[in-house]
């Protein structure tokens, strides 16, 4: 039960970190299709770069509490809960992206 229950709350962490993959793709759209991604604003700086490390802060995290519950029992979910949550973060990414791509054109 106890595995379970971290389990859950490693997801909660993995989800969120996803939204803030999302949320990075969302926001770093209109610079780089104006070509002018090294000439960022502060503010520009501040929420494209705060989504971008604090998803990755969180997603590390989630990979710390999954550990806690399957590194040393079942190493293969592990691993594959690992590859899972790489793929995962990746399509958050490019799903943000692509949903303001399609409405700014």
């Amino acid at each position: 039960m106890e595995n379970w229950i971290t389990r859950i709350v490693a997801l909660l962490c993995a989800a969120g970190s996803s939204s803030l993959f999302w949320t990075f793709g969302v926001f770093v759209v209109k610079p780089w299709r104006e070509g002018r991604l090294l000439t960022l604003d502060w503010a520009e700086l501040q929420i494209i770069g705060g989504s971008l490390l604090l998803g990755l802060v969180v997603a590390w995290g989630a990979l710390h509490i999954f550990a806690l519950a399957d590194r040393q029992g079942n190493p293969k979910i592990y691993a594959t809960i690992r590859a899972a949550l790489v793929f995962a973060s990746i399509a958050a990414m490019i799903g943000g992206t692509l949903w303001v791509q399609a409405r700014i054109t």
